[in-house]
Order: structure tokens, then sequence, then C-alpha cells
């Protein structure tokens, strides 16, 4: 009977935030003001590492790769987003919004994946110094990001391609974004496959990875603590509390967004994807920048060598 009575819907109306002119000229400065940011910090990153020969090491590699993800992850929906802020109904067509939501999920699954894979990183070049480029060598390196990337990319899309969505309880969303959580509440039939589809997602690109960065940390303050000297202690709890602020803000959002849900979405949740998809790709580049002595280094080579032929 709820088959019967489903319509073919091609768009989706976003509710996104307030409609208070004031709230909306508000956001539009606020979004735009962290998009730029977030593409200025993340490009500049990339571009430092790619251009820093001291930065070619594999713990940049992977910072790089973080920065793209970053970048890509706030392309994918602050640059519509501004387009939304005053527009009176916010619209986006079902294959688009599909898209969207695909993108996202494979994004952020890739960016969790990371973070794991940044702590194993800093555990091998803690415990084993003198063996790290040879554990950590570039083939190895390369291997795991395809191997991320690929497998974030079958969690992402398999099961929306495996049984695609089927609509008939409207289409007006109560989010900025198409995100699958939201959208399951429009969805009629049986929603039990999305649901372990999700929980088992969770599993693999939430859970266990964190599981991971927990028991790597362990053995990475082992290691710390059994460097004799201060300034190798200190050096080495500078470069891991940049990646364990990252981890808590990414994982703590996540967790609450896609392990916490039990029964309904809530409209609230929108503001804690606000902190996971908006705040944290303008926060990366930022918490690795300021707190690496290495990369400010590089900053300051380059705008060194970009400001010389205007001194000269």
């Amino acid at each position: 009977m709820e088959h019967e009575n489903q319509t073919v819907i091609k768009e989706i109306i976003l509710i996104g935030f307030s409609q208070a002119l004031y709230t909306r000229i508000l956001l539009f400065v606020t979004f735009l003001l962290i998009y730029i940011l977030t593409a200025f910090g993340n490009s500049f990153l990339i571009c430092a590492v790619i251009i820093s020969p001291q930065l070619h090491t594999p713990m940049y590699y992977f910072i790089c790769n973080l920065a793209f993800l970053d970048l890509c992850y706030s392309s994918s929906s602050l640059p519509k987003m501004l387009l939304d802020v005053f527009s009176k109904s916010v619209r986006i067509s079902m294959i688009g919004c599909l898209v969207q939501m695909n993108t996202g999920l494979f994004l952020g699954s890739t960016e969790d994946l990371l973070l794991a894979v940044m702590a194993y990183d800093r555990y091998i070049a803690i415990r084993f110094p003198l063996h790290y480029t040879i554990i950590m060598n570039w083939r190895t390196c390369n291997i795991i990001i395809v191997i991320m990337w690929s497998g974030s990319f079958l969690i992402a899309t398999i099961p929306t391609i495996a049984k695609p969505f089927v609509f008939c309880r409207g289409n007006v969303l109560d989010h900025f974004v198409c995100e699958i959580l939201a959208l399951l509440e429009l969805a009629c039939g049986d929603l039990s496959f999305y649901k372990i589809a999700i929980f088992v997602a969770s599993i693999f690109t939430l859970l266990l990875p964190l599981m991971f960065i927990v028991v790597s940390y362990i053995c990475i303050i082992i290691s710390i603590l059994n460097i004799r000297s201060a300034g190798g202690r200190s050096k080495a709890f500078s470069t891991c509390a940049s990646h364990l602020t990252v981890v808590f803000i990414l994982y703590g959002t996540s967790i609450i967004m896609y392990m916490g849900q039990s029964k309904s979405f809530s409209s609230n949740l929108k503001y804690i994807a606000l902190i996971y998809g908006v705040v944290t790709p303008l926060l990366n580049p930022l918490i690795y920048s300021l707190r690496n002595n290495e990369v400010k280094g590089a900053f300051q080579r380059i705008l060194a060598k970009s400001s010389s032929p205007w001194t000269g």
C-alpha cells in the first residue's frame, strides 16, 4: 500500500536554516569567509608540501592527501550553500542530491580512514625511527592510499547502487545538504537494508579506525616516555597533538551523527553536520600549520621567494 502512493520525485527542496534576512546575510558572509579561508589554507598547504623538498616524507604525503580531501569536501557543499542562502526555495535535482550524498559519504569515509593511517605513520616514526623510511617506503604509502580511496568509494556507493532509494514521503528535506540520514526520512519501503548498511559502514570507517588510533597512541605514548631527551619528547608530542586534535573533532561529531541515531533523524543534527562538513576542513590546515614548525618554515620560505622579485 505504501508503494501505491509513491510519486516520481524529480527534485528535493532543502529547508536549510532561518529565513530571516539578517540571518541570511550573516550566514552568507560567514560561509563565504569560511570557504575562502578553507580553499586558501588547504591549497597553500598542498603547494607547500609539493614545492618544499624538506616535506617530501610519508607524513606530509598523508597531510597533503588530507588537505586535498578537505578542499574537495568543502567544495562539494559550500558553493551551493552560498548560492542558496538568498533563494526563496532551495531546490536540487534528485540526481544532483544523490551525487552530493554519495560524494559526502565517500570523502568523509576516506578522511576517517586517512586519520587512522596517519596514526600508524606516527607510531612507526616514533617507535622505529631508524627503520621508518624502510617500513613506510613510497611504494607502501601509495598502496595504502589506493586501497583507502578505492575502499571508501565502494563503501559509499555500493549500498545505493545495490538498492536505489524509493521516495514516497514528500520532497522537503530538513537539512542544508543531501545527508543520507535525512534522505531516509523521505524514503519508503523496508529501510532496514540502509540502516544495516550505515551501521556496518560506520564500524569499518569510524569505530574500527578509532580503536586503531587509540591503540596506536597508547603505543606512541609508551614510546615517547622512553625517549631520553626532553627535546625529542617535546617534538614527538607536538607532532601527535595536531593529529589528535583533528581526530577528536572529526570522529566525535561523526560518531554522534552516524552511530548515535537509533530511530529517526533529528533536525538538530544538521548543526553537527556543519562541524564536520564545514568547520573541520577549515581547521585542519590551521592546526597542521600553526602547530608544525616544518610547515611554518616552508610557508615562510615560499613567502620569501614570492616577495623577493618585488624587493629586488
